[in-house]
């Protein structure tokens, strides 16, 4: 079973319990809304492939269980990004946002419930490797609460002064050292040595995700644009200019793979890293910025 099915199907497992007779079908709607059609769901796939490169076929089932309950934790943080108390964004994935199609009090609550169902999942899916269920536990705590967080990040957009460091770590940041991490305690490994990777590709992302925001359009984020400007945040574009943006882009890229500990499937790992440089830098985006 590929990587992508894998993961895809212990997100099923999860979404259908919220669809059982006798509970409130339109929360489950909304729930599977948030989830899938998903994304590219990169959070997952580098908790997988990171216990792939150390684990010698060990922990591939309590990776795909991590990343699933990450991902799940992604989706409702995208949720909650969305309602009108912070970006009031009616589009996301190229579809109507939660709140735009369900509500505002529907919304709130499928993202509560995402948050829940990922604890849920994570027990779930590790229960034939309860010795990694502590460490993964104790990695997904650590992503989600304050002070390193989603939700301290997403604090820190109601400050009057915002710490841009630990606002990108935490925002983009943490769920992508909780990948990494994840996938060395999945299979048996002391997971501190990939803080680096993860460290290093949140913030890729963080600086992608800036740019796209400034040079692309609604129709090709499947979201709106300019959110940054809108809500006086800051972002890396503003900082570095557009250049310097896409510079530091790249050389974190080269970083993340500089980053990633000696392992048998570390040449691997390099190669999907550099991969991720072709899908955060798109053609229309170099284009615009010609």
């Amino acid at each position: 079973m590929n990587v992508d099915t894998l993961i895809e199907r212990v997100l099923e497992r999860s979404v259908a319990g919220a669809e059982e007779p006798g509970a409130p079908p339109m929360l489950g709607r909304a729930i599977r809304h948030s989830v899938f059609p998903g994304g590219a769901r990169v959070r997952p796939k580098l908790c997988v492939a990171v216990a792939a490169a150390c684990g010698e076929g060990r922990g591939i089932e309590a990776a795909s269980g991590a990343g699933a309950a990450l991902e799940l934790m992604h989706c409702a943080s995208l949720v909650h990004d969305d309602l009108p108390a912070f970006d009031g964004a009616a589009i996301r994935r190229g579809k109507p946002s939660v709140h735009a199609a369900y509500g505002e009090a529907i919304a709130v609550l499928a993202g509560d419930a995402l948050i829940v169902m990922a604890f849920d999942t994570l027990l779930r899916e590790c229960r034939a490797s309860p010795q990694a269920l502590a460490p993964l536990m104790s990695i997904l705590i650590d992503a989600v609460g304050t002070p390193r967080g989603i939700v301290a990040g997403q604090a820190w957009e109601s400050e009057p002064v915002i710490d841009l460091s630990a606002y990108h770590q935490a925002k983009t940041g943490a769920l992508f050292v909780a990948a990494s991490m994840s996938g060395a305690a999945a299979a048996g490994l002391d997971p501190a040595p990939w803080r680096a990777l993860g460290e290093r590709l949140g913030e890729a992302y963080q600086v992608a995700d800036d740019l796209r925001d400034v040079l692309l359009d609604e129709e090709e984020l499947g979201k709106p644009a300019g959110q940054d400007a809108s809500h006086l945040r800051p972002n890396a574009v503003q900082n570095f200019g557009i250049a310097g943006a896409i510079a530091r882009l790249k050389g974190l890229i080269s970083d993340a793979s500089d980053a990633i500990p000696d392992c048998a499937g570390a040449p691997m790992l390099r190669e999907i890293v550099q991969g991720q440089a072709a899908r955060l830098m798109p053609q229309s985006l170099l284009r615009n910025v010609a």
